[in-house]
């Protein structure tokens, strides 16, 4: 069965370019496109796509609105930015994206990083984790995650200590190595601090570990 993706960007050519390479990916779909977050919203809501790549800066509504409005409703979003000079990464991971991409991305990274997310997981690089949550996560987030005291007491001391090591940006495979557990023991820890704590996935625990003060 193909993963459906819906493509939202206002530039033609991006769009264009995003369709063409997802087509070589014989397991994905392009379903549909759009070119402001308002027709995203009412794209998603009649086509019901797996994935939806998100532009952040569109005319009308901007992507992080329409993250907002979808988030819950069925679609993983990634939230498509240039990254050096984008301020509202954060704020779109905290509305309910499951990760974000550069534009710069390669062919494989965007098939592959479609997959992850319809998998269910979580786009979360190290390099990418540390500069963007490391540098937001202490701003105001409108309309986003409400602080609700320390959210992490319901976790035992070795769920904790994963969850620091996901907010640094480590994959479950990094985290195995570095605590000498295995992968799989690694994704139980990770599954069960986002069961507990409440959130919705990777993102949204990694969200938690910054404002409720275990990393900063």
């Amino acid at each position: 069965m193909s993963i459906s993706v819906l493509l939202a960007d206002d530039q033609h050519l991006v769009r264009a370019g995003f369709r063409s390479l997802l087509r070589r990916g014989r397991d994905i779909e392009v379903v549909g496109e759009a070119s402001t977050g308002d027709e995203a919203v009412r794209a998603a809501r009649k086509l019901r796509p797996d994935v939806i790549l998100m532009d952040i800066r569109m005319p009308g509504m901007d992507g992080i609105a329409a993250t907002r409005l979808l988030a819950g409703e069925g679609p993983k979003i990634i939230i498509l930015t240039t990254f050096e000079t984008d301020e509202y990464v954060f704020a779109a991971l905290a509305a309910g994206a499951s990760g974000f991409l550069t534009k710069e991305i390669d062919p494989e990274g965007l098939r592959t990083a479609v997959r992850v997310v319809a998998a269910g997981d979580a786009l979360l690089s190290p390099s990418v984790t540390r500069r963007v949550v490391g540098e937001y996560a202490h701003r105001p987030v409108p309309a986003a995650a409400t602080p609700g005291g320390n959210r992490l007491a319901v976790l035992t001391d070795r769920e904790r200590e994963v969850v620091r090591l996901v907010a640094t940006g480590l994959s479950n495979d990094e985290i195995a190595r570095q605590l000498v557990i295995s992968p799989l023991t690694a994704k139980t820890h990770v599954t069960r601090a986002i069961a507990k704590v409440g959130v919705r996935d990777r993102v949204q625990l990694v969200i938690v570990a910054y404002e409720d003060g275990l990393v900063g």
